[in-house]
């Protein structure tokens, strides 16, 4: 019980360093859209905090525009797409962020299909 009263008071938590702080603006077909990319490390160099997202105000109205996203905010590891959150199996950052740019990849054809279909 004292463990989780300290880590309630906030001074269990690691010391973090934010190590990637990355915002891509999306040109056209995309305008208006962005990427971002957030990764925060302790002092031993292991990921501790993450925000990946794709935010497109044209695609999605809700969650101030973001289409995908994935985070570990409020203590656990959870993926946000077009309005909802559900949780999923962390393994490790790095094949997160190769499964978060591929479906923004999947994402992409899927507008752009749906584009070329209206035209």
């Amino acid at each position: 019980m004292l463990s989780w009263a300290v880590r309630r008071k906030g001074t269990a938590r690691r010391a973090a360093e934010k190590v990637v702080d990355e915002t891509i603006y999306l040109k056209r077909p995309r305008r208006g859209a962005l990427l971002k990319e957030e990764v925060w490390w302790d002092k031993g160099g292991q990921v501790v905090k993450y925000s990946l997202a794709y935010v497109n105000p044209a695609i999605c109205t809700v969650d101030n525009g973001r289409v995908l996203g994935y985070d570990n905010s409020h203590d656990h590891h959870h993926k946000h797409f077009m309005g909802t959150r559900e949780s999923f199996d962390f393994t490790a950052y790095e094949a997160l962020a190769v499964r978060f740019y591929d479906e923004v990849q999947k994402l992409w054809r899927k507008e752009d299909e749906e584009r070329d279909k209206s035209h």
